[in-house]
């Protein structure tokens, strides 16, 4: 199961409005590219964790100090109470630490959220889907991904520690024995969400922010009709419930005033053709959990939970699908605001929601895509050929 159910990236997705010739595909679906990596795999160390500040000594360090001085800005007209470090409303996470789960490589909102926590200020810990682990890790270790880790002060976004993490299970006991004799997760130990939590724990202690940037649905390419009970009950284990597992098993260490956040899709409230397997209603359940989530750990323990529904992102496993580019020029030709979206809109928004700023939002979908969500019809349609749709300057 967990070889298709795999929890390395967020499955991100146009916000589509009722459209009328065109079909879309939520982008940047979620592990569907991760099981074509090689089947042959570094063994990892059987550590709790992976220090990058041991094996990566040439462009990472274990302090956060250099991220002090850079500032996310929430606005940029002078206040009477600004900063000395500018003028403005500064997002400041200095002295926070964010668990990232779902980051695989640097081209998904996983990474973009990574970064905007960094640039604020953040140490960075982050989970990645345990058969693509070695791969990632080579990539940072060679220098790949020294280009996008660049923040906006010139500096490299530093990343404490990835663990090895599969979500779709809870602890050692969940784990069938054709996964645990899997090649592709030989050599690696403490990946079960229970572990995980246990490890970031012994390691740091506490964390202030978990972001939660997974999902799959091993089917979501077949009609709902025409999914079986395995694939739906894969998505909603892998995309939904993974992160009920997260937030349980992390919660007893979130340092009160915490936040927590998880990234959803449209399909949750739309009718969205070519989005099935059962990831429509995973997204759904996602969303219904954040509310109910949103009250126990704010009753519990003072930690808010929000979701980021986000619009289409060229990222590498929405190229996979074949969809992201059609997907990209609907929501330029239907949306309020018509530009491409960029995943650093959606890293700044979970830095706001991440800060003090946010301090008073929890239980809430916020939409950042453009505005499509917004809409009710496709005005790309023909049939609106004859009206006067408001058109850029």
């Amino acid at each position: 199961m967990a070889a298709t159910a795999a929890s390395s990236l967020q499955i991100n997705a146009a916000r589509p409005s009722l459209v009328s010739a065109q079909r879309i595909l939520r982008g940047g679906v979620a592990n569907a590219g991760m099981n074509t990596l090689g089947a042959s795999w570094a063994k990892l160390s059987s550590a709790c964790h992976i220090s990058f500040g041991q094996h990566f000594n040439r462009t990472f360090t274990s302090s956060p100090a250099k991220f002090n001085k850079v500032a996310v800005k929430a606005m940029s007209e002078p206040g009477e109470n600004k900063p000395a470090s500018g003028s403005g409303l500064p997002i400041d996470l200095t002295g926070k630490r964010a668990f990232i789960a779902g980051v695989a490589d640097d081209n998904g909102y996983g990474w973009a959220i990574a970064k905007s926590l960094a640039a604020a200020g953040a140490e960075i810990l982050l989970g990645t889907w345990v058969p693509a682990l070695n791969i990632f890790e080579t990539s940072l270790r060679r220098g790949k991904f020294d280009e996008s880790r660049m923040l906006p002060d010139g500096s490299l976004m530093e990343i404490t520690k990835v663990y090895a993490l599969d979500a779709v299970f809870d602890s050692p006991e969940d784990v069938p024995e054709d996964i645990k004799a899997n090649k592709r997760y030989a050599g690696s130990s403490n990946w079960t969400v229970k572990e995980v939590a246990e490890c970031v724990k012994q390691d740091f202690g506490s964390i202030d922010i978990l972001v939660h940037s997974l999902a799959n649905g091993p089917e979501v390419t077949k009609p709902l009709l025409e999914t079986s009970r395995k694939g739906y009950l894969a998505a909603i284990s892998a995309s939904s419930y993974s992160y009920v597992s997260l937030l349980k098993h992390f919660l007893p260490i979130i340092n009160p005033g915490g936040s927590s956040i998880s990234l959803t899709y449209i399909a949750s409230e739309r009718i969205i053709p070519g989005y099935g397997g059962g990831m429509s209603s995973a997204k759904a359940a996602l969303e219904s959990d954040t509310r109910v989530l949103a009250f126990e750990a704010g009753r519990k323990h003072k930690v808010r939970v929000n979701t980021i529904s986000a619009g289409p992102l060229r990222s590498r496993a929405a190229k996979a699908i074949g969809f992201v580019d059609m997907m990209i020029d609907y929501s330029i030709a239907n949306a309020p605001l018509q530009k491409e979206l960029s995943a650093d809109e959606v890293g700044n928004t979970a830095a706001f929601l991440s800060s003090p700023l946010a301090s008073a939002i929890t239980g809430a979908v916020i939409y950042v895509d453009n505005g499509l969500n917004a809409m009710g019809v496709g005005v790309d349609s023909p049939i609106f050929k004859d009206l006067d749709i408001p058109k850029a300057s």
